[in-house]
This record gives structure tokens, C-alpha cells and sequence, in this order.
């Protein structure tokens, strides 16, 4: 064998060493120590095998698989594997992403909260969808519809708010023509008449409003003693009051018990004189007839005074011969 055979034949062997070295770190690097995830997206937006997964903007790991869900065809399954120790939690959210605008879509998952369960192996990961290309041209579509009918009514009211504008222009120019000025210097001018001619009145008026004032003050300085009085004067007609408030508390009391019992007197005289009523009938009327016998007596006597003390009439005398 020459020296070239046996060169080609050293550099291929250790190519193959190298390239199986290889294999097996990578092997070891991205299938032992990575941990599998998946989530489930409506849009994958250009997603593949191979690309990137981003926690919190950081490379933690890479795309297995993207491909239509079995149980819900209008989902999209992909299939992820993360590096272990990143604290993927249930908080945490997959949703598309990129590192850079110009740079190829990726899976980005979010942080999610400190405190939050750690996701286990084969798990599903909480997503969140994004617009898609179409949705954004179709919103930016309707956008722009309405913005042409926002212009165009914008540019209706300017219109209008610009007629409006030059009439009030006009109505503020026949406003301030040269007939208005010279009526307003004319106002202008009494007004200033009236106020010198009224001005000493006025200073009159506010001497007479600061006299008023002072006489006031010393007034209310004046009252307040006899405020102070009054105020002691109510606090001894209050304290009287509260210690004459026993005593006729008391005296109240008394009146309403002899009422009590003068009531109940008057009922039983009552009684007793529904009781009576035909015995004091007779009796008046006995009364009545003793009156009448004894003013017959009374004018018997009158008549006849001897009859008190003779019992027959004397007989009348004789006239002498």
C-alpha cells in the first residue's frame, strides 16, 4: 500500500471517529439531559423541526415535531424538548415568537410566576395564539375601510365647520364696522361720565359702609359679655329646672292619685243617688208641702196674732150708748 492510500485511509478513519463522537455528544447533550414538552397552537406560523425554543428570550431548547393534533385536527401539536432545570411552570405560556425580525420563528415561552408548579415531562404547556399574517392584512384592511370613511367625514365637517367659520368671521367684521365702534365709544365715553360724576357718591357710600362696619364691630364686642351672661343665666334656669323636676314630678303624682280618688267618690255618689232617687223625690216633695203649711201658718198668725194664744175669737165689743 502507498503512503497516499495509507494517509487517505488515517484521515478517513479519524473523520468517522470524529463525526460518531459527535453523534454522541449531541446525543447526550439534546436527548439525555432535555426534558419533553408539548403545546397546542391554532396558527404555527412557519414553526419547524429543528427551531428554536426561547424561555424568557434565552435558547433553552428546540422543536421536535409540529404536526395536526389527532383529537382536534384544527389544532396544531407541537412537540418540544426543553434543557433540564429550566423552571417551566403551569404559569408558563408557549406562543410564537423570534429572536429577530429577520431571523426564522420560533417557540417562546414565557416565564410565567415564582411560586407556580413545576410542569413534569410530556406535559402540555398553556398557550396563547398570535396573529397571523392574514389576520393582521385583514384587520389592517378594515382599518384602512374605515379610515376612508373617517376621512371623508372629517372632510365633510371641515366643510361645514369652515362655512360656519366665514359667516362668523362676517358677523364679527359687521360687528366691529365703524357704526358699532363709534356706538361703542359713545358707551364707553358715558361710562366714564357716570363714574366721575358718581365717584364721590360712591367714596360716600364706602365711608359710610366702613363706619357701619367699625359701629358693628364694637357692637358685637359688646354682646359678647352679655352673651356670656345670657349663657350663665340659661345654666341656672337649666339647674333650676332639673331641681324643681323631682318636686313637681312628685306633686303631679299626688294630683293624679286624689283624682283617682275623687273619681271614684263621684261614681259612688252617683250611685248612691240613682239609688235614692225615689226617696229623695218624696222627700222633696214632703219638703214642699211643709213649705206650703208653714206659709199658711205664717199668714194665719199674721191675720189672726190672738190665735197663739186663745183658742176661739174674742167676741167683738160693744159700741157704748
Amino acid at each position: 500500500m502507498s503512503v497516499e492510500a495509507k494517509v487517505g485511509t488515517f484521515v478517513l478513519a479519524c473523520l468517522l471517529l470524529l463525526g460518531i463522537t459527535i453523534y454522541y455528544v449531541g446525543n447526550n447533550q439534546l436527548g439525555s439531559h432535555m426534558t419533553p414538552y408539548k403545546t397546542y397552537l391554532r396558527y404555527a406560523g412557519g414553526v419547524a423541526p429543528g427551531a428554536s425554543v426561547l424561555f424568557g428570550g434565552i435558547t433553552a431548547g428546540r422543536v421536535t415535531a409540529v404536526r395536526p393534533w389527532s383529537e382536534d385536527p384544527t389544532r396544531i401539536e407541537i412537540l418540544l424538548q426543553v434543557r433540564q432545570g429550566t423552571p417551566v411552570n403551569e404559569n408558563s405560556v408557549a406562543k410564537l415568537g423570534s429572536v429577530s425580525l429577520m431571523s426564522s420563528p420560533a417557540l417562546s415561552i414565557t416565564t410565567g410566576t415564582r411560586d407556580a408548579r413545576r410542569l413534569g415531562a410530556w406535559q402540555v404547556i398553556p398557550s396563547q395564539e398570535t396573529l397571523s399574517v392574514d389576520d393582521m392584512t385583514r384587520k389592517l384592511a378594515t382599518l384602512t375601510d374605515s379610515a376612508d370613511g373617517v376621512i371623508s367625514d372629517v372632510r365633510r365637517d371641515l366643510k361645514d365647520i369652515t362655512g360656519k367659520a366665514s359667516t362668523l368671521l362676517t358677523n364679527l367684521n359687521e360687528v366691529s364696522g365703524p357704526a358699532n365702534r363709534m356706538q361703542v365709544a359713545r358707551l364707553l365715553q358715558q361710562m366714564n361720565s357716570l363714574i366721575a360724576t358718581e365717584s364721590p357718591k360712591i367714596d360716600r357710600i364706602a365711608d359710610q359702609i366702613t363706619a357701619v362696619s367699625s359701629h358693628a364691630d364694637s357692637a358685637i364686642q359688646k354682646a359678647g359679655p352679655l352673651l356670656d351672661h345670657t349663657d350663665a343665666a340659661i345654666s341656672n334656669a337649666n339647674s333650676t329646672i332639673d331641681q324643681l323636676r323631682g318636686p313637681i314630678a312628685d306633686d303631679l303624682a299626688q294630683l293624679q292619685s286624689t283624682m283617682k280618688q275623687a273619681k271614684s267618690m263621684m261614681a259612688a255618689i252617683q250611685t248612691l243617688v240613682q239609688a235614692n232617687d225615689y226617696n229623695i223625690s218624696e222627700t222633696v216633695e214632703n219638703l214642699r208641702i211643709a213649705t206650703e203649711n208653714l206659709d199658711q201658718l205664717t199668714d194665719q198668725v199674721k191675720q189672726e196674732p190672738w190665735s197663739l194664744v186663745r183658742i176661739r175669737q174674742p167676741k167683738d165689743r160693744k159700741v157704748p150708748q
